[in-house]
């Protein structure tokens, strides 16, 4: 359209701390009636940033409050309140405007016309007994004082009882009493004529009327006393012909406002009474709109539109007569909005245009005004051009942005609306979240979010995953708001979307992501069953979702909870129901929900007594279906029954597809007993019915029958409006309206629409509506925040409007919530625990649903010198309108930092000023580490770290350590405490070639921390070798070059050569000494070397078991041997052998035997051989 190539904004408004000029959020209505008891509040709120400063004129003239004591304006506000107590509320009579200003522009609210309300009393005066002939018509009269707004009227006796009224005898719109013809028995002297005014909540009475009714003898004797006559009337009434009183005449005119009420009377007498009846010469009556009450005598149209304008006929008639009257009825209308003027977001150099079209009977006059002064008087711009109901920009510069007001007025009232034209230069900001994920289920449609503000407007482009093109046409739409739709998403549409914003200042971007998952179906849907008494049926529903998509299954039975009973057994796709009752049949039905769609099916179960054996089978399916008695919102079916087959059928169910909407696709009507073959069936307007029928008997269904001749019931208004209605903000200023839309089948005819209407709750009267296509969801924009609202919505089609809808109470959107928590204190419970006590901010500060406080707080530093400072931010939320929240988790020995804040469904409040706090000292960590080096014969040195989690100042270290011998047994622990400034111990006079444990922690003043382990062994012989690790020793890295597999296999050679030796010695007898080479043998690290593989003992394919350092004592305390611990007996394959001086042969395998022939003859040095071991 045009206005989109000129750039109107039409995207969101600027955030709120980008300049704008002022909007009127807020004003009291045009008519304005005051209550004379009561303080004049006339309001007038607006938004602007700056905010806006507020002034008021009163029947053109400016209005000084600061010279009226009686006037105040409340703060930020430009409500206006007079206190009247003491004063005449007439002196405020007259009209007022509200004008809102910045520097960029001024809005003007409507004028507002004050007027307070009165009920005059009534003037006195004396009434004369009226003295009426029986049959004669009569009018009493109410003439009620004249009140603002108009009093109610009504007519009673004495006694405050509604006087009876009937189509002889009723009350006119204007109050007074008409009677067609008068009766004997309506002679009384209590006709009172009652007036109700509304706004002050009185009732004034008229004086009682007197009637004497007379009939004909009374009337003659009176004549006769008076002129010596007698039979001066004859003895009966004499019947009349209808006579019109209101209107009179055979044709009259009437003039109607659009929207409001058109209310034509026809006031007849005649004897017998007329009867009266309407209809329109030009068309139908309205449907939904119209009513004719008090007795025939009022046609009320409501919400008259242009097409009820024509002629009108009132017939009258009684048996002597019919008469007639003619209204012409036009049809005027005061101005109403077919374009409102809408705000414009411009950048410098940019053009726009301000639309403002209205329309009316006579065509409203269009005039404009800039910041509340007439076009005409205000500065000229080259760059602004008006042309009648349009003002275009060119080119505009920074500097001029204004408020605009356009009044569309005519002789029957008038609009105003304010338009602001904001000159900004701004960048792209994309306002959607990053990184939001989208879920939908594939084959439905999909929406990616992109919401931007920039000045000049941003262009929208898409781009998916790496792509570099942009994404245009099948499958995608790019909405006008920057939202990519993707009709009919599939699984190779999920990815990654960037979204980017550009104009001619700069880019912005934003990540999205969409997930495509599969959806939810039963594979396998519960059957039909009929079962017999104590028998057990299954009911089977296996169903196929997305395994990333949680599923819940549940079993309804009657569209309700199963029975609390244990006879029903759900399983993951299964119900089981054991030993079966008559109460248990039903209707079964299986649920399948996940977070994003959900599947059901049904099943039934007849459960039957049991039977003999005879075979039964299903029944034949009816024939000869027939429709008769047919109207327009029911029909009656008939038809012939099939072949029972031995079960009787119990009942029949009848089945309908329209195939206007749903063509092939046939849905449950109703069903009747078995012993009917006929239907009344009800039915909705504007669908094409075909029916069929089933059989059913305890076997089951019958096979369908032949459908029934095609029935096309007429459309007709609705006779429903949307369900599931609400009201809710997506942002601050905003309030989304939704509801779920009428099915075809409900729309009841074409041209379905909604009538959307709303008000502010407990301030506005009147309804705002709005009429949209057939959708679920509109959007008020310009709402206060936080504000409950009333809302409806109403279903409306080409033949009418649906019933009044019911009222649904919503809120427009949340904002920030704007104070922070006071009073705000901590209490440090122990070193890792802390709770923080605040005070609850005011209800009215949180501006939307209160959801909780948090608490952020971070570690600022520790209070030991040595450990880093860290500041790792986290936050704790405590729902609800608490005071008070715990800290868990904290370190010891720390300096934390935090602050309070209130948060809604918004987002966070302002926080509170930082406070701190410190931890007191709490147990250490572990050391950092603990390593053995220095090992010598009986000794060894120790060296660690202090822990990475001092938590306070360390007071030393404790240092445990016992043997472990070859059987994994532990010995007695020994205990030494070491100072917290050392960081290595040597451990003399320990037992050489043994295993050592050690238990290692640092403590403070609160105890002591966890404890860190160690195992080694000290070694055999001093200078050869250095001790070996186990279990938490350092990791050993052997070279596998080829030069090392060669010097292993020449070593293994040597050391077969060496025993070889050993053994033809022993042969020979001869004596070696023992006693040494015993001691050696307590040694379990060093074995003899393998001969088939050229490796030694002690690394065998189990060593790979063995804990690496760092690694904790099992929770029971033992230590388990490794193979490698295996003694001398268990390597030498059987029972040990011992020689003629008793010796033991296996001694000539130990280590020290092997050291010696190696110095004697080898060539390679023992230290390194000893580094491989």
């Amino acid at each position: 359209s045009p206005s989109l190539s000129l750039s109107a904004s039409i995207l969101l408004p600027p955030p709120s701390q980008m300049a704008q000029p002022p909007t009127i959020t807020q004003q009291s209505p045009k008519d304005y009636i005051i209550d004379p008891r009561e303080n004049i509040v006339i309001h007038c709120e607006a938004k602007g940033k700056p905010h806006p400063s507020f002034s008021w004129t009163r029947n053109g003239t400016h209005f000084d409050i600061d010279q009226d004591p009686k006037a105040t304006m409340r703060p930020r506000s430009g409500t206006l309140v007079v206190d009247i107590s003491g004063e005449k509320a007439e002196t405020y009579e007259g009209v007022y405007q509200c004008t809102a200003r910045n520097k960029h522009g001024a809005a003007v609210s409507n004028n507002i016309v004050i007027r307070q309300s009165r009920s005059p009393l009534w003037s006195k005066e004396r009434n004369e007994p009226i003295r009426v002939q029986e049959g004669e018509a009569l009018v009493l009269h109410c003439r009620p004082p004249a009140g603002l707004p108009p009093p109610i009227i009504f007519w009673m006796d004495i006694n405050f009882q509604r006087l009876p009224q009937s189509s002889r005898v009723f009350q006119a719109l204007n109050g007074d009493l008409y009677f067609s013809n008068v009766l004997k028995e309506d002679s009384r002297n209590d006709y009172i004529c009652y007036a109700r005014f509304p706004h002050t909540q009185t009732i004034q009475q008229k004086q009682p009327i007197t009637l004497l009714v007379l009939n004909l003898d009374a009337v003659n004797e009176t004549v006769a006393a008076l002129f010596n006559e007698t039979d001066f009337f004859n003895g009966s009434v004499e019947e009349r012909k209808p006579t019109f009183l209101i209107p009179s005449g055979s044709s009259s005119s009437k003039m109607v406002l659009r929207g409001q009420v058109l209310e034509l009377e026809c006031i007849t007498e005649g004897l017998p009474t007329p009867e009266v009846s309407w209809s329109k010469l030009s068309g139908e009556f309205p449907d939904k709109r119209t009513s004719i009450v008090t007795f025939q005598k009022i046609l009320r149209i409501v919400n008259v539109s242009d097409a009820d304008a024509g002629e009108y006929r009132c017939t009258a008639h009684n048996r002597l007569a019919s008469i007639h009257h003619t209204i012409r009825v036009t049809v005027k209308a005061a101005p109403y909005w077919i374009t409102t003027p809408r705000n414009l977001v411009l950048a410098p150099r940019e053009k726009g245009q301000l639309i403002c079209r209205a329309s009316g009977t006579p065509k409203p006059t269009i005039n404009w005004a800039m910041n509340g002064i007439p076009i005409e008087n205000s500065p000229e711009d080259s760059n602004r051009k008006v042309e009648g109901d349009t003002i275009i920009f060119e080119e505009v510069q920074t500097g001029s942005s204004a408020v605009y007001q356009c009044n569309a007025s005519n002789e029957y009232g008038y609009l105003l609306s304010n338009a602001f034209v904001n000159v900004l230069s701004e960048t792209p900001r994309v306002l959607t979240p990053a990184n939001q994920v989208y879920q939908v289920i594939r084959n439905n449609h999909a929406l990616l979010d992109c919401s931007s503000f920039g000045s000049p407007i941003p262009k929208i482009t898409w781009f998916k995953d790496s792509q570099s093109s942009t994404l245009e046409g099948d499958p995608y739409m790019l909405h006008e708001n920057g939202t990519l739709e993707i009709y009919v998403a599939q699984a190779l549409n999920s990815g990654k979307y960037i979204c980017v914003a550009r104009n001619t200042l700069g880019i912005a971007e934003n990540h999205v992501y969409l997930e495509v998952k599969e959806p939810t179906r039963i594979l396998k849907q519960p059957k039909y069953k009929v079962a017999q008494r104590n028998m057990n049926v299954v009911f089977e529903c296996k169903v196929k979702h997305d395994p990333t998509l949680i599923p819940i299954m549940i079993w309804l039975k009657d569209n309700g909870e199963l029975p609390d009973d244990e006879r029903f057994l759900v399983d993951s796709d299964s119900l089981t129901i054991t030993d079966v009752t008559e109460n248990d049949a039903g209707t079964y039905t299986c649920i399948m929900n996940t977070t994003l769609d959900h599947d059901s099916a049904s099943a039934e179960l007849t459960v039957v007594a049991p039977t003999p054996a005879v075979i039964y089978e299903q029944p034949d399916p009816p024939t000869d279906l027939e429709l008769t008695d047919m109207k327009p919102r029911s029909v009656q079916l008939t038809w012939i029954p099939g072949d029972e087959h031995k079960s009787p059928i119990h009942k029949f169910v009848i089945q309908y597809t329209d195939s206007l909407h749903d063509h092939g696709h046939w849905h449950n009507l109703t069903h009747v007993p078995g012993s009917k073959t006929t239907a009344h069936l009800e039915l909705s307007p504007y669908v094409h019915y075909s029916f069929r029928v089933l059989a059913l008997n305890a076997v089951g269904l019958s096979d369908p029958s032949n459908p029934s001749h095609m029935y096309k019931t007429n459309p007709a208004a609705p006779d429903e409006n949307p369900s599931g209605v609400k009201g809710f903000g997506t942002e601050h200023d905003n309030l989304m309206i939704l509801w779920k839309p009428l099915s075809g089948l409900q729309a009841n005819g074409p041209g379905l629409q909604y009538k959307v209407m709303w008000r502010q709750k407990d301030v506005d009267k009147n309804w705002t509506s709005v009429t949209v296509a057939n959708v679920s969801k509109f959007m008020v924009s310009g709402t206060p925040t936080f504000t409950p609202y009333e809302v409806k919505v109403q279903a409306i089609n080409n033949n009418g409007i649906g019933p009044d809808p019911a009222v649904v109470t919503g809120h427009s959107g949340e904002d920030f919530p704007v104070q922070a928590p006071n009073s705000v204190q901590v209490l440090v419970l122990n070193s890792t625990l802390a709770e923080v006590h605040w005070e609850p901010v005011p209800p009215k500060t949180v501006r939307g649903h209160l959801k909780g406080y948090k608490v952020f707080y971070w570690r600022e530093r520790s209070l030991h010198k040595h450990n880093p400072h860290r500041v790792e931010q986290q936050f704790l939320s405590f729902s609800g309108n608490k005071s008070h929240g715990m800290l868990p988790g904290l370190q010891p020995y720390s300096l934390y930092l935090f602050n309070v804040r209130v948060y809604n469904g918004k987002g966070e409040g302002p926080a509170s000023s930082n406070l701190q706090f410190e931890t007191p000292e709490g147990v250490p960590g572990p050391p950092s580490f603990l390593r053995i080096t220095n090992s010598n014969l009986n000794n060894l040195t120790l060296e660690w770290g202090p822990p990475n989690d001092r938590n306070g100042h360390l007071t030393g270290y404790i240092l445990k350590y016992q043997q472990v011998n070859n059987s994994n047994e532990l010995g007695p622990i020994e205990e030494l405490a070491l100072p917290a400034n050392k960081t290595s111990v040597t451990l003399p006079n320990l037992k050489y070639s043994t295993r050592y444990k050690f238990y290692f922690n640092a403590k403070t003043g609160q105890g002591a921390g966890p404890v860190i382990t160690e195992e080694a062994v000290t070694i055999m012989d001093e200078g050869k070798c250095e001790s070996t690790l186990l279990k938490c020793s350092n990791v050993l890295f052997l070279p596998f070059g080829g030069w090392f597999i060669g010097l292993m296999c020449a070593i293994a050679l040597l050391i077969l050569v060496l025993l070889i030796i050993c053994f033809i010695k022993r042969n020979k007898g001869g004596k070696y000494p023992v006693k040494e080479k015993e001691d050696a043998h307590t040694d379990p690290e060093f074995q003899p070397m393998k001969e088939d593989d050229c490796t030694f003992g002690e690394y065998s394919d189990t060593e790979d078991h063995k804990p690496l350092k760092g690694s904790r004592t099992p929770s029971n305390g033992t230590v388990h041997r490794d193979s490698s611990d295996e003694s001398l007996v268990d390597y030498g394959g059987g029972d040990g052998q011992f020689n003629e001086d008793g010796s033991f042969i296996g001694q000539y395998s130990g280590k020290s035997s092997i050291r010696e022939t190696a110095e004697a003859h080898s060539p390679v040095n023992t230290t390194t051989m000893n580094s491989f071991v």
